[in-house]
């Protein structure tokens, strides 16, 4: 690999971040009905993050959040980067900054922070020919063998970065590439929707449960298997700190493209051996606005101090006793979608403060899942849930936000049924409210100064 510069530390540990779209927290150690023993195993050798949320409950805003520690407002990714939002070169990014401090780094599969040419966001190494789970198992045991061969790891050489970013399990649940045995398991009639209990039990919903599970079990879960299992072939597995992840919720209605938990929440496990391990269960309040700053803590690279995310990593070290201050509050928004739809949240340990800022007078179910049959079962049976602009959730007496305290109207209610807040938690709603709009003003939000227009496209 020639000299090592000056400047590289090469006992630093090699990154590998797996990340997954619309997953959320559905696996089986984050206690959802579906067989993962392949996951289960990394959050039981590493640390499992309980309480890890996104910025945004869509993949392009979400995923900038995560590779720049600046929240979509800030960093001017309000959409999907396929439909004119991208980050522009001038940000800083995780592949970037570990460039900088000598890592070599690599993009295998997707990415969703620029439209096109991914070398933009830092990386050496482009392999983007699939992003199909599976199908990536032979592209990542190609580039640990590779790795291993050319002493680039930590030791010998340069250490590495890299990033597999996987389709699965996005819509549809349901893929005609997949062989026929994957879904011999898929039965409607015997899925229970247990984990779903803001949905009807209906069986449009029971399909897609289904099929769902089929797609995480099948494809999903062996994958990652097959990527630690090579990692180790090759020798890595100790200097190498894996990294697993999720851009956002689940694509289900009042999940994806909503700020409720269930479009916030991500699955968030971290294994190095000696180093981040032992199987905890972290209850540390975490965002994706803080996943580049932990990384390059973790790495031994000093964090950003100009972003708003705060590394996490002195919660995760086995050090004994650490001086991590835990977030007692996280944020999230969305803006643009297929239409527009301005939301922006705020959560604590007990509570959600929602604002809606649309004149939409519905939820907005994203085009990906409003057709489904989920999306369908939720419209024949409930219509479609009226749009407050105040929504406040007791999270632990209602931890699936379906009674909104800040109006006595209930899901799936019409507006001419609409009634005053419980004056219970009227105090509550006053003081998120103030906390929420706090944070959009010195974060420069520019929701604040009207609706925020569609990007101009060349």
């Amino acid at each position: 690999m020639g000299d090592v510069p000056a400047d590289v530390h090469p006992n630093r540990p090699n990154l590998v971040l797996v990340h997954c779209h619309d997953l959320g927290q559905h696996l089986g150690c984050y206690g959802a009905d579906v067989e993962t023993p392949n996951l289960d195993r990394l959050a039981t050798d590493g640390v499992r993050m309980k309480n890890s949320f996104c910025t945004a409950p869509q993949c392009s805003p979400s995923r900038s959040s995560m590779m720049t520690g600046a929240y979509p407002h800030e960093n001017g990714v309000m959409g999907l980067a396929h439909m004119g939002w991208s980050l522009d070169d001038d940000w800083m990014t995780l592949p970037k900054y570990l460039r900088e401090a000598g890592y070599s780094t690599h993009l295998l599969g997707f990415q969703h922070e620029v439209p096109d040419e991914p070398e933009r966001l830092g990386y050496d190494q482009v392999d983007d020919g699939t992003k199909r789970a599976l199908e990536l198992v032979d592209v990542v045991d190609e580039f640990f063998s590779t790795r291993a061969a050319d002493g680039e790891h930590a030791g010998a050489g340069s250490p590495f970065f890299v990033s597999i970013g996987i389709e699965e399990p996005h819509r549809p649940f349901r893929r005609e590439y997949l062989p026929e045995d994957v879904y011999e398991d898929s039965d409607p009639d015997a899925t229970d929707t247990a984990d779903f209990p803001y949905l009807p039990d209906a069986p449009g919903v029971r399909e897609d449960v289904a099929d769902l599970h089929s797609l995480i079990s099948g494809t999903l879960d062996p994958a990652v298997g097959e990527y630690r299992s090579a990692l180790e072939d090759a020798g890595l597995a100790d200097e190498t700190l894996f990294v697993f992840t999720t851009d956002h919720g689940l694509a289900m209605p009042r999940a994806k493209g909503t700020c409720y938990d269930a479009g916030l929440e991500t699955a968030l496990m971290l294994y190095q051996p000696g180093v981040v391990d032992g199987g905890a269960a972290r209850e540390e309040l975490v965002s994706n606005v803080d996943f580049t700053p932990t990384m390059l803590d973790l790495l031994d690279v000093e964090p950003p101090t100009d972003v708003a995310g705060k590394s996490f990593a002195p919660a995760l070290r086995e050090t004994g006793e650490h001086t991590y201050e835990s977030r007692d509050r996280i944020f999230g928004e969305m803006t643009w979608h297929d239409r527009y739809n301005p939301i922006r949240a705020i959560r604590t340990e007990r509570y959600k403060y929602v604002r809606n800022f649309s004149l939409l007078p519905r939820v907005f179910v994203p085009m990906d899942v409003a057709p489904t049959p989920a999306g369908r079962a939720v419209q024949e049976e409930f219509y479609v849930e009226h749009r407050p602009v105040e929504e406040l959730y007791d999270l632990e007496a209602d931890p699936h936000e379906l009674e909104n305290l800040a109006s006595d109207r209930k899901p799936f209610e019409t507006a001419d049924e609409a009634g005053d807040a419980d004056p219970e938690y009227a105090d509550v709603v006053d003081r998120l409210r103030k906390e929420l709009f706090e944070w959009m003003t010195n974060s420069d939000d520019p929701l604040l100064d009207g609706p925020v227009p569609y990007p101009s496209m060349e």
